[in-house]
């Protein structure tokens, strides 16, 4: 009798307690399934010894350190890497591909070590990063403030795969396309008769740069609501970050030819009347890019050059994103990446980032050679470029050669 009456005793304070939390927790249990609706797949199992036991504080937890143990949980401290599964949810099979949670077996653990040379290599770009940003020799807007001083709408290039515990930050003219399309590859955003695409080169390019096929970071604050910002930090601490560039110059040089030599409607418009306006001589330019080119008009280099330094640009607009300079784009000295690729090495650098990130065995990166750029022929594009335009220009740039371990143009510069 006296057992019977004490567990209905327990069972009414257990009930009580539970009522009691719920209401001390509703206003979080309502924003969580924001979150935890969205699973991190497990990668390669990866043995490693058991966390040590968290210190004992007497302060309540609160709902933002539950999502950092949440995360936790599922990846290796410190390297980003997915450890342990998490359950298939079959409740919703509409939900978007990057959302679910479909095992893998491709993952294989490699045998052999990478090349000493490049991990060198990673190394020394990662501690030139550093040492640029706590140079107080080099100044840029935005150097010092925090990550949270970053605006929202700045944060677009930082694209996320909770997959495979990845964040990639594009630069457009850095074979971004190709990069983009590894990184639907991964996230398997993009199905093909209910199966995950496994062929980059098969994705249409209209696709590639559709924003709808990527998961970035200004679409946190949508998904998220205030948890937003706390969670990208929990990610950028976790997850493998990285990003490609190239020689500043030759990546100017890179974006006239695509969007100035080439019929491009969308460019001709918003950038290129303007040019032909202003520094032409030509106060009605042809209406559309067709008849511009049928008669022979379009701006030349020198008059990009014109516009990229003219005061007056960056007060209508900010820089177009394709000569947008990377540090505005990635913000490097507030993102700790990992990883540092180089165009010029691409082929190296992206075997070895592949590889690193264990997914060389499920997509390979495609190599294109048509229609590059070349460094050598910087010299013949700045002839027409008066001396003194190609030194200011140097100085709108030197950030972006000085925190990537590029030489400063000398012999462009000096002439």
């Amino acid at each position: 009798m006296g057992t019977s009456r004490m567990f209905r005793i327990f069972v009414v304070l257990g009930s009580a307690f539970m009522i009691l939390l719920i209401i001390i927790y509703w206003d979080d249990v309502g924003a969580s399934h924001l979150y935890l609706h969205t699973p991190v797949s497990p990668g390669p199992k990866i043995p490693h010894p058991p966390p040590k036991a968290p210190p004992q504080t007497s302060r309540t937890p609160s709902f933002l350190s539950d999502i950092d143990a949440f995360v936790n949980q599922f990846l290796e401290p410190g390297t980003g890497e997915p450890t342990d599964p998490v359950p298939v949810d079959t409740g919703n099979q509409s939900e978007k591909a990057e959302e679910r949670y479909v095992p893998r077996r491709e993952w294989k653990i490699h045998l052999t070590p990478v090349a000493a040379e490049l991990r060198e290599r990673q190394e020394h770009r990662r501690k030139l990063l550093q040492e640029m940003c706590a140079n107080d020799s080099i100044v840029f807007p935005g150097k010092n403030r925090s990550f949270d001083d970053i605006p929202n709408k700045e944060l677009d290039h930082l694209i996320v795969d909770d997959r495979h515990g990845i964040i990639y930050c594009y630069v457009p003219k850095v074979a971004c396309s190709n990069w983009k399309r590894i990184m639907i590859i991964l996230s398997e955003s993009l199905l093909r008769d209910g199966v995950p695409q496994r062929d980059p080169l098969a994705i249409p390019r209209d696709l590639v740069h559709n924003s709808s096929m990527h998961f970035t970071f200004n679409k946190f604050w949508k998904r998220y609501g205030k948890f937003a910002r706390h969670l990208m930090k929990v990610k950028l601490k976790k997850y493998t970050k990285f990003l490609f560039v190239r020689d500043p110059f030759v990546r100017l040089i890179s974006a006239y030819r695509n969007k100035f030599e080439l019929r491009n409607e969308d460019f001709y418009r918003r950038f290129a009347q303007v040019m032909l306006r202003r520094y032409a001589n030509q106060p009605t330019p042809p209406a559309t890019v067709d008849e511009a080119f049928s008669s022979g008009l379009h701006p030349t280099f020198s008059h990009f050059i014109q516009y990229l330094l003219d005061p007056q640009t960056e007060k209508e607009m900010p820089f177009n994103e394709h000569w947008r300079q990377v540090y505005r784009l990635c913000h490097p000295c507030q993102i700790q990446y990992d990883f540092v690729g180089h165009l010029e090495s691409a082929e190296e650098d992206a075997e070895h980032l592949l590889r690193q990130l264990r997914v060389d065995n499920v997509v390979e990166f495609p190599t294109s050679h048509r229609n590059l750029t070349a460094s050598s022929w910087e010299a013949d594009w700045f002839n027409a470029v008066p001396l003194e335009a190609r030194r200011e220009l140097y100085k709108l740039y030197e950030p972006d050669f000085r925190l990537f371990g590029y030489e400063r143009p000398d012999s462009i510069l000096n002439e």
